[in-house]
């Protein structure tokens, strides 16, 4: 029997040890491939912790190397590792490193650090570029800036009206300046009533909503920039007529629209779908969904885009310009000629949907790489202050700078602010969350137990 029983412990200590050993293996296995594969999955529900396509893109695309120095305390590495380390791992060509502050002090000196955190982007050892703070958009920022050679300028027009890049109220230009800049674009202003002629070192011109008309001197310096190969964003409001602050016709930049294949038409744009109400919107602010082929909306998808106070557009072949339109509304939708008025009325003579609000074209100069383009849309409204963060509209409009100055291979979706899921609750909500927290359900735990003793005894 002693016999028996030994020869069992043996058995049961060797299945033991055969089975820590298959344990251990495995576990070897898959610390192994999760060092050599490192891959993690984002289950949030706007995809926070994944970097955006925009950074996909230029990360994959890089034909030097990179390298993202972090300049930090040793104890403060891990937290960065949480967002650097997803860029090390798109690329070959991006490489992170790690430099204590404190335990190289020389070194940091001599790199320019002065406060920590201190984020540097390099570029095959010559040229660097610095991120502001630890975050996707900032970091990706630097990375273009670093890449990008040359100088790239975004020209605004003023004194008929315009959108300024000053004004920090709901319908100024100011964050849409700061967004531009941040992408490696410089900006400046164009006072085209003093000297009617748009400087060649505009990589961009934008025609920034004018409300009063343009003079012919200023519509024939717009017109021989695009026709000379320059690139232009045209901004045209609706000509409404009431509320006092009417918007003039320009009939004349009208004109030269018409020339390049793009109708600007007389209309009020009215969206009837009710999504509007959701976003605290009304009808005369219509929303996109849907986008057409054109390399500026392809990245689009379905990404919500809305346009305030819209105009449709006309597309149409012209012998010089090939025009594409970019979206449209939904067809439930439609638009009224009556500018008159701000009270809105359906008639059957309205335009019925989908409407188009956006158009790119391409003016051919003749000369190799040299074309004019072009790109129009019926609202300068979508990037004021007030409106610039809604859903896609910083997308789009960046979308549109980049295909303006050729740089096609930034066109994406780019880093997502962080999503804002609070959960607001008002005072009789919050006494009834209580008591169920604190006093029903802990209760019903209790009666519970006191039922399963009671037919246990």
């Amino acid at each position: 029997m002693a016999t028996q029983g030994s020869r069992k412990t043996l058995t049961g200590l060797a299945q033991a040890v055969v089975y820590s050993l298959i344990f251990l293996g495995i576990l070897g296995a898959v610390n192994f491939l999760a060092n050599r594969y490192n891959k993690s999955y984002d289950t949030t529900s706007n995809k926070q912790y994944t970097l955006s396509d925009q950074t996909a893109k230029i990360a994959k695309n890089l034909k030097d190397k990179v390298t993202i120095t972090y300049w930090d305390q040793s104890s403060k590495f891990q937290g960065a590792r949480d967002l650097l380390g997803r860029y090390s791992n798109l690329s070959s060509n991006v490489d992170v490193q790690y430099m204590d502050a404190d335990k190289n002090r020389t070194k940091a000196i001599a790199a320019g650090v002065k406060t920590i955190p201190t984020i540097y982007v390099e570029v095959s050892g010559n040229k660097r570029q610095e991120a502001k703070s630890l975050t996707e958009e900032e970091i990706t920022g630097a990375m273009i800036r670093a890449v990008k050679t040359g100088t790239r300028k975004i020209c605004f027009t003023l004194d008929s009206g315009e959108h300024s890049l000053a004004d920090t109220g709901r319908d100024g230009y100011s964050a849409l300046k700061e967004l531009v800049e941040k992408a490696n674009y410089e900006t400046a202003t164009l006072n085209l009533l003093k000297k009617a002629e748009i400087p060649m070192d505009c990589t961009v011109t934008v025609v920034a909503g004018p409300k009063r008309d343009y003079i012919p001197p200023v519509v024939a310096a717009i017109k021989g920039y695009v026709e000379g190969g320059g690139k232009a964003m045209i901004l045209l409001d609706p000509p409404t007529k009431f509320g006092g602050t009417g918007v003039d016709d320009n009939a004349e930049l009208v004109s030269v629209l018409g020339e390049w294949g793009v109708e600007a038409r007389k209309d009020l744009v009215i969206d009837k779908t009710g999504v509007g109400q959701i976003f605290g919107l009304g009808p005369e602010f219509p929303l996109v969904t849907k986008y057409e082929s054109h390399q500026i909306v392809r990245e689009m998808k379905e990404t919500p885009t809305g346009f305030p106070l819209a105009r449709s557009l006309d597309v149409k072949k012209t012998d010089k310009t090939t025009a594409e339109a970019l979206f449209a509304t939904s067809e439930d939708s439609f638009s009224t000629a009556n500018l008159a008025s701000g009270e809105i009325r359906e008639s059957k003579n309205d335009r019925k949907g989908p409407l188009t609000l956006g158009v790119a074209g391409t003016y051919n100069t003749g000369k190799e790489n040299g074309n004019g383009r072009f790109v129009v849309v019926g609202t300068s409204n979508f990037v004021v202050n007030g409106f610039l963060k809604f859903n896609g509209n910083r997308d789009l409009v960046l979308n549109m700078f980049n295909w303006l100055s050729n740089d096609e291979e930034l066109i994406s979706i780019r880093p997502k602010d962080p999503e804002d899921r609070r959960l607001n609750m008002n005072v009789k909500q919050s006494t009834l969350l209580f008591y169920a927290s604190v006093v029903v359900i802990p209760l019903l735990v209790v009666v519970a137990g006191v039922g399963v003793w009671w037919r246990r005894r």
